[in-house]
């Protein structure tokens, strides 16, 4: 970001406060003086709460996050909407409507109503309605739009308010303070100071001023979403990193465990038939295997045990039964 001269700051009306019978005493540290019954800011101040708020909201618009601007003012409503479309974030500059922030998920209804407004009027059906009727439809569609429209785009919760004179937009900054959302303040010496997360003290009230200080943050937000953007292009084109498939170990004494009966000890019968708990089945096996008996010995294994499942299944003797035999 360029950087910001004092002559700048001085030559747009930033130093500009409000007359000293509206000032509110809590914003003294940040007056340098008096001139004509009107405070003067210490621009000093301006500079320094202007880089903490440029820093802050590039990381936060560096996540992918998004920062909501409010500014309902008559005279920077307008390049507040230009700025924040710039920086392609969402705004409220027609009147900040109570819930956009705490009752969100009614706010989010309203926006599918207004979704739906306009597909009537796009896919022909507004033609087969009344005149009475398609006027009150366009009656609410205009409504809508007029107060929900930029933050059409907002399909959660931001993560940090830009508020443009945090006395006039109070609810928007007591609801951001409900939510646990940080708020960064273009405040005048008539404001609190402690209401707000980030303070930039500044003259609120001229566009010159509000301008150029929107402007800087505008440019520094765009910055942080143009990263997060060019991350995540980075991250979708690369290659998932796949694995070779590991060979399965093959089974000793092959064959169906139910059909063949020659699991892990030969003659053994199916493991749902009479041979289950023979030398052949599942616990069984002249060397005990992993469920069998180590110590049972060899001459309890008789051909009567293997049942004729395992007889037909193995055609041929188990060497480990012949050596039981033997």
């Amino acid at each position: 970001m360029e950087a910001i001269t004092l002559d700048q700051l001085v030559e747009n009306g930033v130093h500009f406060g409000c007359r000293v019978s509206r000032w509110n005493p809590k914003m003294k540290p940040y007056i340098y003086g008096k001139r004509n019954q009107i405070h003067i800011i210490d621009l000093r101040q301006t500079v320094r709460g202007l880089l903490r708020a440029v820093h802050f909201l590039r990381n936060i618009a560096a996540t992918g996050d998004q920062i909501l601007f409010v500014g309902t003012k008559r005279q920077v409503k307008d390049v507040l909407e230009s700025e924040a479309k710039r920086s392609n974030m969402p705004f409220v500059s027609e009147r900040w409507i109570g819930g956009t922030l705490t009752n969100f998920e009614i706010i989010r209804k309203r926006m599918s109503r207004l979704l739906e407004l306009e597909a009537i009027e796009q896919d022909g059906r507004a033609e087969s309605l009344s005149k009475k009727m398609l006027s009150k439809l366009r009656r609410e569609r205009r409504k809508i739009t007029r107060n929900l429209d930029g933050i059409r785009t907002m399909h959660r919760l931001p993560a940090a308010l830009f508020v443009i004179d945090p006395k006039r937009e109070e609810n928007a900054v007591k609801e951001a303070a409900r939510m646990g959302i940080p708020t960064v303040a273009l405040a005048d010496t008539d404001c609190d100071p402690n209401l707000v997360d980030i303070l930039i003290p500044a003259n609120d009230d001229a566009l010159k001023s509000v301008g150029m200080l929107l402007k800087r943050v505008a440019d520094a937000v765009a910055e942080g979403y143009a990263s997060a953007a060019e991350q995540q292009l980075i991250r979708s084109q690369e290659d998932p990193v796949t694995e070779e498939p590991r060979p399965m170990a093959r089974r000793q004494g092959g064959g169906d465990r139910r059909r063949s009966g020659g699991g892990g000890g030969g003659g053994g019968g199916d493991r749902r038939g009479p041979g289950r708990g023979g030398p052949g089945g599942r616990r069984g096996g002249p060397d005990g295997g992993r469920f069998g008996q180590r110590n049972q010995p060899a001459a309890e294994v008789g051909a009567g045990e293997v049942g004729a499942g395992g007889a037909e299944g193995a055609g041929e003797p188990d060497a480990s039964t012949e050596g039981g035999e033997s």
